[in-house]
């Protein structure tokens, strides 16, 4: 457990995020702000040790009482991959599901997307060939659970490797381990609604098997193990308990809350 003076230097991130995702790209990039992303501002900050600014003020969320919030060079990098992220999630679910907070979303962001894509081309053409790849295996109904991954693993890992330099590989293992993850925790917990709606998971041929929850547990396991073993490389002090904290402990916080409801409607059931 992080102490009160860790948790805000978390928020102070956080907050710090927000306000640069509000500054380059308006409100509407505000309220796409994720935690992925956070981690990823905290830790490139630790790794690089940019100058910082430190100050406190209000804002929509927090009218009253004045917040910390902290800002430096790399919060521009990563609310641009936060954005780039954000426009491509809305465009998916309205391609894939006719969601309309999706198609909102898209065309909210359009703009600032298109700022991106001139400054970061390469990094927003893998983010499209990967998310390319990944509709062609769920138009092929294709239950390898690897091969969808693998490709939100190439793409996070890109993300990750900020920079072309001798940190960029265990950068970029980093966000590959963390994509699978994410990918195989969202298809744990998007399983019994994608199977009402008859929607692609590659857990579904899985769900009736006696050790489909032990398999489940035991992947999401190897994979943070991969990313902790890629984040150990890195010689951070500054805010490494933040670090160590959400790696080791924060990110499994979802998984217990999914897994322990599923076996309350097991028991129901």
């Amino acid at each position: 457990m992080l102490d009160e003076q860790a948790r805000e230097r978390y928020r102070s991130y956080y907050c710090g995020l927000c306000r640069t995702l509000k500054e380059r790209h308006g409100n509407p990039g505000r309220v796409t702000l994720s935690y992925d992303m956070t981690f990823l501002f905290i830790l490139l900050s630790s790794l690089f040790e940019p100058e910082e600014v430190n100050a406190a003020g209000r804002c929509i969320a927090h009218p009253i009482k004045e917040r910390a919030y902290t800002q430096n060079v790399i919060a521009g990098y990563v609310a641009d991959m936060n954005i780039a992220l954000a426009y491509h999630k809305g465009k998916d679910d309205w391609v894939d599901d006719h969601s309309r907070a999706g198609l909102t979303q898209m065309k909210l962001l359009r703009n600032a997307y298109k700022r991106i894509e001139e400054r970061y081309p390469e990094k927003c053409a893998h983010i499209v060939c990967c998310l390319r790849e990944i509709s062609d295996i769920e138009r092929a109904n294709d239950s390898e659970v690897d091969l969808a991954a693998n490709q939100t693993a190439s793409m996070l890992g890109e993300i990750f490797a900020y920079q072309t330099n001798i940190w960029q590989t265990p950068l970029r293992k980093m966000g590959e381990e963390l994509g699978r993850f994410i990918y195989l925790i969202d298809a744990y917990e998007d399983l019994p609604e994608d199977m009402v709606k008859n929607r692609y998971n590659p857990l579904i041929p899985m769900r009736e098997r006696d050790d489909f929850e032990t398999l489940c547990q035991e992947g999401l396991m190897m994979m943070m193990s991969e990313c902790a073993r890629a984040f150990d490389v890195l010689p951070l002090v500054k805010d490494a308990d933040i670090l160590q904290n959400i790696i080791y402990g924060g990110v499994w916080r979802r998984y217990v809350v999914v897994s322990e409801k599923r076996k309350k409607e097991a028991q129901i059931a």
